[in-house]
């Protein structure tokens, strides 16, 4: 059982993944040679834009259902079952998808502006965003799957 949490986790990570190509791609995607100030007008960099922002919606929903499933069927039975230093583990993680959850807010707001009018300066940011979530989910699945894995096969709790 503790190692679904594994497979879950790698789902998301492949989805993150394939949306910082989508960022990579907008970026370089200068096919006639132009400065990306040229680009960011053309119609194929709105396009990617358009893809990146269904993206991130879409991975931004399914991960939000993740953490739900977590908070309110996981921890809950995992802070029941377990010891202290188990529920201060889940403290933790709970603690962390709110930094996620933040991320995911400030990650919609800023690609829904790349929608509507496309600079560098929104861009950057935006991609600066993406980075960070990026890099606060994986910290956050390596901990949760080093430190619940085995508490998670010992209890037979299901996810």
């Amino acid at each position: 059982m503790g190692k679904r949490l594994a497979a879950i986790h790698r789902m998301h990570l492949n989805d993150l993944g394939r949306i910082g190509i989508v960022l990579d791609q907008i970026e370089t995607g200068e096919a006639s040679g132009r400065d990306l100030s040229d680009a960011l007008g053309s119609a194929e960099f709105a396009q990617n834009v358009r893809q990146f922002g269904s993206l991130c919606g879409r991975e931004c929903k399914v991960l939000t259902f993740h953490h739900d499933a977590e908070e309110y069927s996981l921890f809950p039975q995992l802070a029941q079952s377990g010891n202290d230093a188990l529920r201060a583990v889940v403290t933790r993680l709970q603690e962390e998808h709110r930094v996620v959850h933040e991320l995911l807010v400030r990650l919609e707001r800023a690609s829904m502006t790349l929608m509507f009018d496309v600079d560098q300066k929104k861009f950057d940011a935006t991609r600066a965003v993406f980075r960070q979530l990026e890099t606060v989910v994986r910290s956050h699945f390596g901990y949760e799957e080093t430190q619940l894995e085995e508490a998670i096969g010992v209890l037979g709790i299901g996810i």
